[in-house]
């Protein structure tokens, strides 16, 4: 009986005995309804201070454009079967007839290479090198691109700068790679004289790239203007590098860290990979110069203060590739054994490097050692992704210093052969002093929440379901697991396991927030750094009482 029912007896009818009373009645009706979704103090706190929380980062402008979610509608310049003679039933070698249409339409400006549904023979990379150029497919269900040799087949082998007998394909390079013409050549040109290059934003040897200006004021993390000693080579609009060098007593590493007693007991000195990905790159827009006080506003927040010690300027850097997308296609490989471990062939789906504001939408990916890499990637979103197929090593990295990347609607299909002895599995990985980027709205039937090490720091994963079976990689050279401001947020968990996903016992300054009830098996991790690691852990075994439910969309929903 309810409380309205118990009310409304008349005053003669007696209540047979033990019968709640109408004050008793609504209390037993109250507590059996489930509370409302109270949001978690960390949110309260996050809204009072969104751009330097200490332990959740400011991601609400990751992605395309800071954040825009329509892409572009280039208007179709090519079509590869009526115009270039491509054959959709898979019969004949279709890389040579696409790769024109790219190149042809770049050569024009930009415009839409359009592939009619079939099945699309590949024996060649497919290069986007061009700015405003989109390959774009009938729909993921209706147009394939059947890719038959690896990376390997095509360049050659591809070691590690770091050297032993790793290959450099495990983690690097697509069969549809976006990479500006000149970055792309040089890379290559590199790997088939084996001299084996960095891959980012300054080259293969990371001088490519002249001093704009020195930054001569200190700026804190979360502000957006810059005081500068020199604006006559800045105007708005202008893409630029901010650039931070560490000091002898690595004090910048620490910050990364989050700027407490542990990161400063840590031994940085022997960490020699993570100290070759010094200087920090984080590429930046102008969007206001103020000549007469010498300041200048950029598009985003800081990710980190600017102090002197770092010597921090502001620099050119490679020509991106900017306004170009892949979509609505399936890319699948002849159907291979997976390799043993870092010795991938390079049957790898879609590379995002030295991109700048692109994108991929409705791309599904089969029977690949890699499915989605972002590698020296900024603000790019990859929207309605899929990997599936015989098991891959990562199905999604990012790293060589990747940021404010969005990786959203994403789906991890479980494995339809048994993995081969030797083999590796991880899943969502981000490494490298890559920072700012997003994971949202994903399910992982397999894999986990990877990082290579690398101190990634301000990391988003938030809204996803994963059956945690995968493991992390890096080598100890690389340092850290993690920087400050990882945050998981809302994480449903289906097989219960810890590893990798519960961060409030491993990353510093970090918050995990509404994930399932999980226990440690498998892969357990012991922290890198001594003493308290002033972490958060909120919603505990509850993510379907949260509020809000997705920390970008929540952040995005700030801005408005």
């Amino acid at each position: 009986m309810g409380a309205a029912a118990a009310a409304a007896l008349p005053a003669t009818l007696a209540l047979p005995a033990g019968t709640a009373t109408a004050a008793t009645a609504a209390d037993a009706a109250t507590a059996a309804t489930p509370p409302h979704p109270q949001p978690p103090s960390l949110w309260a706190e996050f809204k009072r201070n969104p751009h330097a929380h200490p332990h959740i980062p400011y991601i609400g402008r990751a992605g395309y454009r800071g954040g825009v979610t329509a892409f572009p509608r280039p208007r179709v310049v090519a079509d590869i079967v009526k115009d270039y003679g491509a054959l959709p039933d898979g019969s004949a070698d279709a890389a040579p007839a696409i790769n024109r249409a790219l190149q042809d339409a770049g050569c024009r400006g930009g415009g839409t290479v359009f592939v009619p549904p079939g099945t699309y023979r590949i024996d060649d990379i497919i290069r986007i090198g061009h700015n405003n150029v989109v390959l774009r497919g009938a729909g993921s269900g209706r147009t394939t691109l059947h890719a038959t040799r690896s990376l390997t087949d095509l360049i050659g082998p591809y070691g590690s700068r770091y050297g032993g007998d790793k290959s450099s394909w495990s983690w690097a390079g697509g069969l549809i790679w976006l990479c500006p013409n000149a970055r792309w050549e040089s890379l290559t040109d590199a790997i088939k004289a084996k001299d084996w290059p960095f891959e980012g934003w300054t080259g293969n040897r990371r001088d490519e790239w002249r001093t704009l200006t020195p930054l001569t004021a200190v700026a804190r993390q979360g502000d957006r203007t810059v005081t500068v000693q020199d604006t006559r080579h800045l105007r708005p609009g202008d893409r630029v590098l901010l650039q931070l060098a560490d000091d002898a007593d690595h004090t910048l590493l620490q910050h990364m860290a989050g700027d407490f007693p542990g990161a400063s007991a840590y031994i940085w000195s022997d960490k020699t990979k993570l100290t070759s990905y010094l200087p920090y790159e984080w590429p930046c827009r102008i969007t206001a110069v103020d000549p007469r006080r010498h300041r200048v506003t950029l598009d985003r927040p800081l990710p980190l203060d600017t102090r002197p010690s770092w010597n921090p300027q502001l620099t050119t850097h490679i020509a991106p590739l900017t306004e170009s997308g892949v979509e609505s296609l399936t890319l699948e490989m002849a159907e291979t054994p997976q390799s043993p471990h870092l010795l991938d062939k390079g049957y790898n789906g879609v590379a995002l490097q030295c991109a700048w504001d692109c994108w991929v939408d409705d791309v599904h990916v089969r029977h690949v050692d890699n499915g989605f890499l972002l590698v020296a990637a900024k603000a790019c979103t990859l929207r309605r992704t899929r990997v599936s197929g015989r098991g891959s090593h990562h199905p999604y990295a990012c790293r060589e210093g990747s940021h404010d990347n969005l990786v959203e609607d994403f789906t991890i299909d479980r494995r339809t052969v048994p993995a081969p002895a030797g083999t590796q599995l991880h899943g969502i990985n981000v490494e490298g002093l890559s920072s700012y980027n997003v994971w949202s709205r994903g399910h992982m039937a397999m894999g986990t929440f990877d990082t290579h090490r690398g101190l990634p720091f301000a990391n988003v994963r938030t809204d996803i379901t994963v059956t945690n079976d995968g493991a992390h990689g890096g080598d100890a050279s690389a340092g850290p697991l993690y920087g400050a401001r990882f945050t998981h947020w809302n994480i449903t968990v289906t097989n219960h396991r810890a590893g990798c996903i519960k961060l409030d016992e491993i990353a510093p300054y970090s918050a995990t927030v509404a994930i399932s009830e999980v226990s440690e098996f498998g892969q357990t991790d012991k922290p890198d750094f001594t003493g308290p690691l002033h972490t958060r852990l909120e919603s505990y075994g509850r993510p379907e009482s949260l509020t809000p439910r997705n920390l970008h969309e929540a952040q995005r929903a700030l801005r408005r």
